[in-house]
């Protein structure tokens, strides 16, 4: 009896000894949210305020050069202007700010916190700011370049927030993964690269917590990530392991547990507090997620000390402390929860429309329900309700418009001949999956009275007269009101726009700074990623319409089918309608989720 009480003291000591230990592990991690709250209100309120002043000055210089925005139709400028190059400048000393405010100052706030010194936000941030200068050579552009560029678009590592949603845009990914060749170097560079940003994870945190050279920080963090990988790895998996195990826990306690005693609400109060619930969650969320790069900067700059010959250094626990402007932020979210959930309540069929009303174009005239830049694929998307068919013309070496979208028709018809080397005769002797190759008047012979034509002035023959010729067509067809010119070249947009302003003209562009939402056209096509809900607003402010392209798979689709798009430009046709059907009977619960965290 004896020996199984001393057992069981031991093992409850030890119990108690973990349960510390726990404790003094994650409880300085929450003690230093409020700090991190004050930080990032502070923090990104002098960014703010020096971006303002940036951008302001970044605007004027384009505006010197004629131009309302720059985008990736019209570019060039950038190198052969001295607005051009210093624009570039000016995009540089943005994203050198962006790393001080995001990463220098988290790092130098941890750095301190960890050595128990005392210090101010301000502190922190002026040293930031001071520090900036050790990156203005080689080395340090090529990291600050890595942060804001690479790390986004690998997902890997740390990135800043003007930044994190970088992407390499779909029709360029679609291109990579159907080529066997682009594919594999593509995963090359990612593993390269990505193995590169690892090894040299600790770079910032020599140069700014020892005062290291740019050069001997590098070397030094590869130094230590050698001898430490493994243990990074294992630490790195046990972080994300439990954010990802408190996001569920979240998930149930907020979303999961009130909904299911929604059951016994009336009728007539079941949207509000639908509403109330899904709100409250997506704010914790939101919450979880301001905070996850600081703590997760303090988690690393923990590691660094513990691999730098200091293995027991470890945050302290603070005395406790009253945090009351926190507990009045909470009180006022939920108070503004409830106000928006009783309004919601009111307006739910304005606010979460029972119709789906975004038009359908069909991409390459069909998309995937038939032949490419074909007759019959065009039909087909009609035949479904399509509101559009997007094609792309090129000329003739004889002046006649054909349709094709590559440079030749090796992908299409196997003839690995361009477009503008071959007569018409020739091109109809040609067969895409067995059909012949249109030409613009059969396009909209076909389109007539039944689907709106977008015409993509496409190719090496892409110009004034490609632009002149096609109105002249579209006139003598007699549908003016039933085409839509669009390109990706902004200069030959610009020029229909002038010369036939009753023609409507769209830009398709993937990237752009400035007021893209008044450069001159009727429509603006964005690729996929760049739509957003900002971006959709500004436009339609200046009275135009948005198209999307080419979002294909069925989360894109659904995105923009409940996004203010004014059409997407898809290959997939019948799936989109599909989608269509399937939103139209979504409960309540499923349209305040999507119209949430869609």
């Amino acid at each position: 009896m004896t020996f199984l009480v001393q057992y069981l003291s031991e093992e409850d000591g030890k119990m108690k000894q973990k349960q510390k230990q726990l404790q003094n592990t994650v409880l300085p991690y929450l003690q230093a949210i409020p700090d991190i709250m004050r930080y990032q209100i502070v923090s990104k309120a002098v960014l703010g305020i020096l971006l303002l002043g940036l951008s302001t000055a970044m605007r004027w210089t384009l505006h010197s050069t004629g131009r309302v925005a720059v985008s990736s139709g019209d570019f060039l400028f950038l190198f052969t202007t001295w607005q051009g190059i210093l624009l570039i400048v000016m995009a540089l000393v943005t994203l050198f700010l962006y790393v001080a405010f995001d990463l220098n100052t988290m790092i130098l706030f941890s750095g301190k916190r960890l050595k128990q010194e005392e210090f101010t936000v301000w502190e922190c941030m002026k040293e930031s700011i001071e520090d900036i200068r050790r990156f203005f050579c080689p080395a340090g552009i090529v990291i600050v370049l890595y942060i804001a560029l690479l790390a986004p678009i690998l997902g890997f590592g740390i990135s800043i927030s003007l930044t994190n949603g970088l992407y390499i845009p779909t029709f360029i990914t679609s291109v990579i993964e159907t080529t066997p060749l682009y594919n594999a170097l593509y995963i090359v560079a990612i593993v390269v690269f990505t193995l590169i940003g690892l090894a040299n994870m600790f770079s910032l945190h020599g140069i700014l917590l020892e005062d290291l050279p740019v050069r001997r920080s590098l070397m030094d963090s590869r130094s230590l990530m050698k001898k430490n990988w493994k243990n990074y790895t294992k630490n790195n998996c046990v972080y994300f392991l439990s954010c990802a195990a408190i996001m569920l826990l979240l998930g149930v306690v907020l979303l999961g547990i009130p909904l299911y005693f929604l059951g016994v609400s009336t009728e007539g109060m079941r949207r509000f507090w639908l509403l109330a619930v899904c709100m409250n969650a997506s704010a914790a969320f939101a919450f979880a997620g301001i905070f996850a790069v600081p703590l997760y900067l303090m988690r690393i700059t923990e590691l660094y000390y513990q691999y730098k010959e200091e293995p027991d250094i470890a945050y302290a626990v603070q005395e406790h402390q009253r945090h009351p402007y926190l507990i009045a932020a909470c009180i006022l979210g939920i108070a503004g929860v409830i106000v928006i959930s009783y309004l919601g309540n009111k307006a739910f069929d304005d606010i979460f429309p029972p119709k789906i009303t975004c038009p359908i174009i069909a991409h390459r005239a069909g998309g995937s329900e038939g032949a490419e830049n074909c007759v019959a694929g065009l039909e087909k998307a009609a035949a479904l309700g399509a509101y559009g068919s997007e094609i792309d013309i090129q000329r003739t070496k004889d002046g006649y418009y054909v349709l094709n979208h590559d440079s030749t028709f090796l992908r299409t018809a196997g003839v690995d001949q361009r477009p503008e080397d071959m007569t018409l005769e020739e091109v109809r002797a040609l067969r895409v999956d067995g059909e012949p190759v249109p030409t613009l008047e059969e396009m909209l012979a076909a389109s007539k009275d039944k689907i709106v034509l977008f015409i993509e002035l496409k190719g090496n023959t892409a110009d004034q007269q490609m632009a002149d010729d096609t109105v002249r067509i579209v006139r003598e067809a007699g549908m003016e009101d039933q085409c839509v010119l669009i390109s990706l070249q902004y200069d030959l947009i610009d020029y229909t726009e002038k010369t036939y302003p009753e023609i409507q003209t769209g830009y398709l562009t993937f990237l752009s700074f400035g007021n893209t939402a008044a450069l001159n056209c009727d429509y603006l096509g964005l690729e996929e990623e760049s739509a957003t809900a900002s971006a959709m607003d500004a436009i339609h402010r200046q009275g135009k319409k948005v198209l999307v392209w080419t979002p294909n798979e069925p989360a894109s689709q659904k995105h923009f089918l409940l996004s203010k798009a004014d059409g997407i430009i898809t290959d997939h046709v019948s799936q989109a309608f599909g989608l269509i059907s399937q939103l139209e009977k979504r409960t309540d619960f499923e349209k305040i989720v999507d119209g949430i965290f869609n």
